[in-house]
């Protein structure tokens, strides 16, 4: 059964509301969010950086710098879960959502890391979709820092950038690069890019 079959009365009206903001790592995404929080706005944040934790908690493979396979199918299952319970609690207020990612960011990484998931997962991921406009914050080498979780090169930043604007591209998305600029006038742009009226 179709996961999304309980909801489809609504999955249309809802995906107009739920707006990814994507990247490559350390493009000050978490900061955007918060100043969206800040203004009202609800935010979903991304599952990578809680996946690692948890994984770095527990002792466990499913980190991208030990079972890239494992962390993988973590990201996509974890993904699709927080798209549909967010599907669930939207229902009644109908007001947008902004996501840390979306999931096409887990199928540009299986991507890129040339993995193999079951066909039929790859093929439900791509059913559950979001707003048309998919904003992407471009790598920003003057502010690009690494941490306990993020530990890509800069080198690897900028592939990341690339090839998830190629894959939300070849599912149909409109991709819009943000400005790199305060988080103020970022805020302005996606506000003013998607018609909204003063928050």
């Amino acid at each position: 059964m179709d996961a999304l079959e309980e909801y489809d009365i609504f999955y249309m009206d809802q995906i107009n509301y739920f707006i990814v903001l994507t990247g490559g790592p350390g493009v000050s995404k978490t900061t955007l969010l918060k100043k969206l929080q800040k203004e009202g706005y609800r935010t979903v944040p991304e599952e990578a950086r809680r996946i690692i934790q948890e994984q770095l908690a527990n002792n466990g493979d499913g980190l991208p710098w030990k079972n890239k396979q494992h962390y993988a199918s973590l990201m996509l299952a974890a993904s699709i879960a927080r798209f549909l319970q967010e599907i669930k609690e939207n229902t009644q207020h109908q007001e947008y959502v902004f996501f840390d990612r979306g999931i096409p960011d887990t199928l540009a990484y299986i991507d890129m890391e040339k993995l193999t998931v079951a066909a039929t997962l790859l093929e439900e991921a791509k059913k559950y979709r979001y707003h048309k406009k998919i904003f992407i914050l471009p790598p920003w080498q003057d502010i690009y820092k690494t941490d306990n979780e993020r530990k890509q090169t800069w080198e690897e930043a900028e592939a990341t950038f690339h090839r998830m604007k190629s894959v939300y591209e070849q599912l149909g998305y409109e991709v819009i690069e943000v400005p790199k600029t305060s988080v103020e006038l970022r805020y302005q742009f996606i506000r003013k890019s998607l018609g909204l009226a003063a928050h």
